[in-house]
């Protein structure tokens, strides 16, 4: 109804020029002729009542296909779709339409080009990631091979660089797998103690550097989730741990189970988020309260476990009292049996 009103205020003077030319033909048959006109005073009616329902048809339709066609422009500003509104709208439009044109051209070929650049520079870190992993390579043969013939602060402290470039490798590679549009994840039933103990070994050298005390409290749990995606986030809540780790260091792993999931918990006794920050952990390059531990972090680790979480259809939890620890919990939905018992 609203439509229709637009629509007769926007022909208003054409329709009332056309009420006006109905109204004299009405008044010259009414001098001519009064009891003609008596007796055709319902014709007339009807006839202009069923000729202004045929014109508000016929705008209504142009309207709408006006509508259509400035919408195909807007999505897909080509020269096809703007000749195309052009021949349905007036000169005068036609001007705004060719200057509105030219504007959007612009900004597509900008857009193009700003979004060939941002691959490039995609493909260019990703590669520069998968090349960066034959020197750590050979980083890591040399510390196994060779470790007789180096000093034990020289070795403790290749082992540490190692680790850190190893985990930021990884990191960068991960992120690269999450934006991509298809994903090699593959679900069966994990094994936890043993994913654990994988990523624990990675890092094996931070932890040691910070005399990290690891409480293991997992049994022989299995849950269903893809193994790499769960190592990594694992690995990035340990690394979380290390970096803002207290004087006495200390990291518990344990579960609970419910009926409807699993619930691992990895909490540790470091510094913890202050309430404020809490909400916005998990939020892409947010670093929180700017303390000392927290200058050179980059607020990446966090985002990615979440954005992993998502794709492997797990729940996340934090919680953290300022200054005595802080603590993730990933929730494993339990898979419903044949016949839904």
């Amino acid at each position: 109804m609203k439509r229709l009103w637009c629509m007769i205020e926007r022909y208003y003077p054409w329709l009332l020029l056309l009420l006006g030319v109905d109204c004299f033909c009405a008044i010259i048959l009414w001098i001519s002729d009064i009891q003609a006109f008596q007796t055709l005073s319902g014709l007339v009616v009807l006839t202009s009542l069923l000729l202004f329902s045929a014109i508000l048809f016929v705008l209504n339709k142009r309207e709408t296909t006006r509508r259509e066609l400035f919408r195909d422009f807007l999505s897909d500003p080509t020269i096809c779709n703007e000749e195309r509104l052009l021949s349905a709208i007036s000169r005068e439009e036609g001007e705004s339409i060719r200057l509105l044109a030219s504007v959007l051209q612009e900004h597509k070929t900008e857009s193009n080009s700003m979004a060939d650049a941002l691959q490039d520079y995609e493909e260019y870190v990703e590669g520069w990631a998968h090349e960066a992993k034959t020197p750590l390579s050979l980083l890591t043969m040399l510390l196994d091979n060779r470790s007789n013939e180096m000093s034990p602060p020289l070795q403790a402290k290749l082992d540490y660089v190692r680790s850190q470039l190893q985990e930021d490798v990884t990191q960068m590679l991960y992120y690269a797998r999450l934006k991509s549009s298809t994903k090699d994840y593959q679900f069966k039933d994990i094994n936890l103690n043993d994913c654990l103990g994988e990523v624990l070994e990675d890092y094996a050298p931070l932890l040691e550097e910070k005399q990290f005390v690891i409480i293991n409290k997992l049994q022989s749990e299995t849950v269903y989730t893809d193994r790499r995606g769960l190592q990594f986030m694992l690995g990035q809540i340990v690394s979380n741990a290390i970096k803002y780790s207290s004087d006495s260091p200390m990291l518990t792993i344990s579960m609970i189970h419910s009926e409807i999931a699993d619930v691992l918990s990895v909490e540790d006794n470091g510094i913890g988020v202050k309430k404020y920050d809490l909400p916005y952990i998990f939020q892409k390059g947010f670093t929180g309260d700017s303390t000392d531990s927290r200058k050179k972090a980059t607020g990446i680790g966090l985002y990615l476990v979440k954005k992993m979480a998502d794709d492997l259809n797990l729940r996340l939890e934090a919680a953290s009292p300022w200054e005595k620890g802080f603590k993730i919990v990933i929730f494993f939905p339990k898979l419903k049996s044949n016949g839904g018992k």
